[in-house]
C-alpha cells in the first residue's frame, strides 16, 4: 500500500533527473539544483555542475531574485491579519511623503499601483544601494507612468515601498523583521539577505562561446525587498510547503489562498498565456495545470518555485547564470512528472462527527431561476454549492457561527448565504447576495423577486 510519505520510484528519480541535466546542458548553466515536495515534505533533491566531482547540495546557497517579492508580500499579510492596515488602504495613510502615495498596499501588492517597473539611474540590479539611499532615489522624479489600479505594470520600485513600510509599522529594519516573523519561525536558517558559505557565484555566459563572466553581487539597499534574499533549495521546499498549507506562527492557510488569488487586471496577452499575478505570487498555466509561485533573477542567478496546489507537489530549481536555461519550464516540468508519474492519493473518505440537523435539511436540490443546483455539507465543516449539470457558478462556504456561510472563492466569494426562515421555522428559501434559491424552479410560496405568474407553468396552447 502506497502511503504519502513514500519516496519517489526509482524510474520517477531518474526522470526528475534528466529533466534538470539536460536543461542544465542545453542552457550552458554553471551549475542547477532543484527540488521536488510532495504532500509538504522533500521527496526529492538533485543537482548538475560543471565542475568535476563535486555538486552542490540541496544547503549550497544562490541568490533567489523575485521570490523575495514573496516573503515581502506575507510579512504585509501578516499585518493585515493583525489589524494594523487594511489592503485598501491608501500607502499615504501608512507611509506619508513619498508622493505615490495614493496607490493602495493592494495594489502595490499586485503591481497594479501604476508605478515605473525599474529605478531611474544605474541599473539597480548592478549597482550598489548606497546609489539610491532614500525611497525618492528608488522613485525618481517620474515614478508613475499609470493611475493607480488601471492596469498590471511589474514594478521592483513597488516592493520597495513595501519593505519601507513595514520598517515603518514595526519600527524595525526589513531585514530584522523577515528573520524574526518569517524565518525563524519556519526554520529557514539557510536563507539570509547576505550570502553565508557555502554560496554558488554568479556568473554571466557568453551567448555566442562557451567562455564566462564573474557577475557582482550587490547588496541592493532600499532595494533589498524586491530581490536581495539568498536561498536554498531545502529552504525554500519548506517555503513552498508553508505557500500551500499555512503556519498559524508565521500566515493562516486562508490567507495564503488569498494571496494565491488573481488580484490584478492583465492585458490580452498575459490572459492568453495563461499568466496572472496575485498578491506577491504568480499564477502560469503550463500542461494543463495552474502552478503558483514565482520566478527570480539578478546577474549571474535564476531561480523558480512552482507550486501544484490541486496536486499537493512542489518544485524549486536555482541556476548560477544571468540567462540560459527556463527555470519555469524546469520547474514545471518537474512536477508534471511527479504528478503524472505518481498521482496523488486522496485522503480516506470520512463522515462527519456532528451531524446538525438544522443544517441537514439545507442540503439536496435548490433552484435559482430554472438553474438547478445542489447543496452538501462537507466532514470539514465546509458547505458547498455548485451547479447540477455544466460549468456555472459554484463555491465553498464556512459557517460564520451565526446561522451564515461567507463564500470563499469564484463568483461567491465574500457573499454571504443565509436559510431564510418561516415563522414557524420551515425553510422558506436561501438568500444568496441577494439571488434566492428555492427548492422547486420559481417557487411560488418564496418571494421570488419579480414574483411569480399565478397562472403557474404551461405549454405553448
Amino acid at each position: 500500500m502506497t502511503t504519502p510519505h513514500e519516496e519517489l520510484l526509482p524510474a520517477t528519480r531518474r526522470a526528475l533527473l534528466h529533466r534538470i541535466a539536460v536543461a542544465q546542458a542545453q542552457g550552458r548553466a554553471p551549475s542547477m539544483v532543484a527540488a521536488v515536495v510532495r504532500d509538504g515534505r522533500t521527496a526529492w533533491h538533485g543537482a548538475r555542475t560543471s565542475v568535476e566531482g563535486h555538486a552542490p547540495d540541496e544547503n549550497v546557497q544562490y541568490r533567489i531574485g523575485s521570490i523575495t517579492k514573496t516573503f515581502t508580500a506575507v510579512l504585509v499579510l501578516r499585518l493585515r491579519d493583525e489589524g494594523v492596515l487594511d489592503l485598501g488602504d491608501p500607502l499615504e495613510k501608512h507611509l506619508p511623503g513619498t508622493g505615490v502615495g495614493e496607490a493602495t498596499i493592494a495594489e502595490l501588492l499586485a503591481h497594479t499601483g501604476g508605478l515605473a517597473a525599474e529605478t531611474p539611474g544605474p541599473w539597480w540590479e548592478r549597482s550598489p544601494g548606497s546609489l539610491r539611499p532614500e525611497l525618492a532615489d528608488v522613485l525618481g522624479e517620474q515614478p508613475r507612468l499609470f493611475p493607480p489600479g488601471r492596469r498590471f505594470h511589474y514594478s521592483n520600485p513597488g516592493y520597495a515601498l513595501l519593505g519601507a513600510l513595514i520598517e515603518k509599522v514595526r519600527g524595525a529594519s526589513w531585514e530584522e523583521v523577515l528573520r524574526r516573523e518569517v524565518l525563524e519561525p519556519l526554520g529557514l536558517r539557510r536563507t539570509s539577505v547576505r550570502p553565508q558559505t557555502p554560496y554558488a557565484g554568479g556568473w554571466a555566459v557568453h551567448p555566442w562561446a562557451d567562455a564566462m563572466l564573474p557577475e557582482p553581487a550587490e547588496d541592493l539597499g532600499r532595494m533589498a525587498p524586491a530581490g536581495q534574499l539568498w536561498s536554498t533549495t531545502e529552504d525554500l521546499a519548506r517555503f513552498a510547503a508553508f505557500l500551500v498549507k499555512g503556519d498559524d506562527r508565521v500566515l493562516s492557510a486562508e490567507s495564503l489562498r488569498e494571496m494565491r488569488t488573481p488580484a490584478a487586471s492583465h492585458e490580452a496577452a498575459d490572459v492568453a498565456s495563461g499568466y496572472a499575478y496575485c498578491l506577491g505570487m504568480e499564477i502560469r498555466r503550463r500542461n494543463g495545470r495552474s502552478l503558483v509561485g514565482h520566478t527570480g533573477s539578478l546577474p549571474g542567478f535564476l531561480a523558480c518555485l512552482m507550486i501544484s496546489v490541486e496536486d499537493d507537489v512542489a518544485a524549486v530549481v536555482l541556476a548560477n547564470c544571468t540567462s540560459g536555461p527556463l527555470l519555469f519550464a524546469v520547474a514545471s516540468d518537474l512536477v508534471r512528472i511527479v504528478a503524472d508519474a505518481e498521482p496523488r492519493i486522496p485522503a480516506p473518505w470520512k463522515p462527519m462527527t456532528d451531524v446538525d440537523a438544522s443544517l441537514l435539511e439545507l442540503t439536496g436540490q435548490w433552484y435559482w431561476g430554472t438553474y438547478g443546483f445542489a447543496l452538501r455539507l462537507t466532514a470539514d465543516g465546509l458547505a458547498s454549492l455548485e451547479p447540477l449539470s455544466g460549468n456555472g457558478r459554484r463555491s465553498r462556504f464556512r459557517p460564520n457561527g451565526d446561522g451564515t456561510w461567507t463564500g470563499l472563492e469564484g463568483y461567491y466569494a465574500g457573499e454571504v448565504l443565509t436559510a431564510v426562515r418561516r415563522p414557524d421555522g420551515s425553510v422558506s428559501h436561501l438568500d444568496l447576495g441577494s439571488f434566492v434559491f428555492t427548492r422547486q424552479p420559481y417557487d411560488e410560496a418564496a418571494p421570488v423577486p419579480g414574483g411569480v405568474d399565478s397562472e403557474g407553468w404551461r405549454g405553448i396552447g
